[in-house]
């Protein structure tokens, strides 16, 4: 049987081994973190809350105009998805305020906007507008479930028809003229096919469409949006068009989303993460879950964790709340939890060491080693950068790692991410000029940050002591007399 003091011993370690450690060897000091678990809201990945939902008051409707949902982890899209008439509802007179109006709520606490403007819907007449129709553009009366139906209470256009094409074309540019290149929007999707923008006719007209035709759409968007992101719905391939519409996507610089996650349950919960291997290396993919509560009524959902596996198996970076938010946190509180630990990328960092002391005309070294705890590549790229302040938290000097990029981090199973090492030398900034020097003899604490090559933070990491601007403190520097005084 153990003595106390072992037992005490054992603990003590125990506790010590589950810390960060920093400490000196020699003149080096050391720290090894351990990821924080917290949720993080980094560009190019996370959680897409949907607050138009082809319905206007789905699922933002519920909110005030100050609620922006704060409250759930890792939330960094707000989406719009809305029907053409709401926007243009007479040729050329646009309303605007329609997606202004919630999105500067949500670009107000830093977040980004994507955007669906659909054609079709199945809960209201005129997607596209009236005029449209009015203009001679053919079109098809329909009821759901039954199709094509000339007292249908619906109409959806003919997606080849010319005069349809032609006011699309002059509705895309204004879009584009608005939004491309405008770093406030995450992505856009190409909505202009199929129900509810969706890809597909199956709750319309069920009238079939080439791949042809998806090219054309396509087209038409990759005509006006030269710089955004186009998202291409897995629904393109259907209604037997095939691979080769989601492989033109792919050609075309689009990336790929897909809206059926957990429509169905089981070995159905989701069909074409054979289409990802197309898109993550290069482009964030996106995956939309069916409508939460429909889903969970129908015994489809359970834990929700094949919407984890999804993550996983299409290496996604952004995942939809495709419900009322706060009550769907409440029901998968866990799910989100372990979502936002795979979700997109997620750089630790496993090792950072550094000179315990430096002349303060000298040069030193610093080493970092990171993995990408996620399921997709820091597409965005970011370098390391080191940043030492003084007692009143003054920034006294910034040195950036530009030979280490967190893009070439690669993925992997959980727990078995490669990690990736570098050394950089720096040299003190005005070390020569003692009039000017920032780092004069003393004490600095020392940060670490991933961002832009000048070393602006951009990157949430997994680290505790954040200096509110994604800085962290690892420890301190001692700066020293020049040995050899001029």
């Amino acid at each position: 049987m153990r003595s106390a003091k072992n037992r005490l011993d054992i603990v003590l370690f125990i506790v010590l081994a589950a810390v960060a450690a920093t400490w000196a060897q020699g003149r080096t000091i050391i720290f090894r973190p351990q990821d924080t678990g917290e949720a993080l809201a980094n560009p190019g990945m996370g959680w897409v809350l949907h607050h138009y939902d082809n319905i206007a008051s789905n699922y933002g409707g519920r909110l005030e105009p100050s609620d922006t949902v704060d409250d759930f982890p890792g939330v960094t899209v707000v989406y719009l998805r809305i029907a053409w008439s709401h926007i243009e509802p007479q040729e050329g007179r646009f309303n605007w305020s329609v997606l202004d109006t919630p999105a500067q709520r949500w670009l107000d606490k830093g977040k980004q906007i994507a955007l669906r403007i659909s054609c079709s819907e199945s809960f209201m007449r005129y997607a596209t507008p009236e005029w449209v129709e009015r203009a001679g553009a053919r079109g098809y009366n329909f009821t759901p479930g039954k199709g094509m139906d000339p007292n249908g209470p619906y109409w959806e256009p003919d997606y080849d028809d010319p005069v349809f094409l032609e006011k699309l074309d002059h509705f895309l540019a204004a879009l584009a003229d608005r939004y491309d290149g405008n770093p406030e929007v995450a992505f856009i999707d190409v909505g202009s096919f199929g129900v509810w923008g969706e890809g597909h006719t199956y709750a319309s007209s069920l009238k079939p469409y080439s791949a042809e035709t998806i090219r054309r759409h396509i087209d038409l968007h990759t005509k006006h949006f030269k710089k955004t992101l186009l998202a291409a719905n897995d629904d393109f391939a259907s209604q037997d068009r095939g691979r080769q519409t989601i492989e033109y996507a792919a050609q075309q610089g689009l990336t790929l989303r897909d809206d059926s996650i957990l429509v169905q349950g089981g070995r159905n919960a989701y069909f074409n993460a054979d289409f990802a291997p197309l898109f993550w290396e290069h482009a964030p993919v996106v995956l939309e879950s069916e409508h939460f509560g429909p889903s969970r009524d129908r015994g489809n959902w359970k834990d929700g964790n094949q919407y984890l596996e999804a993550v996983e198996k299409y290496h996604a970076s952004y995942a939809s709340i495709h419900w009322w938010p706060r009550e769907f946190l409440a029901e998968n509180q866990d799910l989100v939890r372990k979502i936002n630990l795979r979700l997109g990328y997620r750089l630790q960092l496993v090792e950072a060491s550094w000179p315990s002391e430096i002349p303060v005309d000298g040069d030193f070294w610093f080493a970092t080693t990171w993995q990408n705890a996620g399921v997709a590549p820091c597409l965005t790229g970011g370098h390391p950068a080191v940043t030492t302040k003084n007692a009143k938290g003054g920034i006294t000097a910034v040195f950036v790692d530009d030979g280490m990029d967190m893009r070439c981090l690669l993925v992997a199973e959980p727990g078995q991410a490669p990690a990736q090492s570098h050394k950089a030398d720096f040299r003190l900034p005005l070390a020569s000029d003692e009039r000017t020097r920032p780092l004069k003899p003393g004490e600095y604490a020392v940060y670490i940050s991933v961002g832009t090559p000048t070393g602006t933070p951009t990157i949430a990491l997994p680290l505790p002591n954040d200096d509110g601007h994604r800085r962290y403190r690892l420890g301190k520097l001692d700066v020293r007399q020049a040995i050899h005084q001029k």
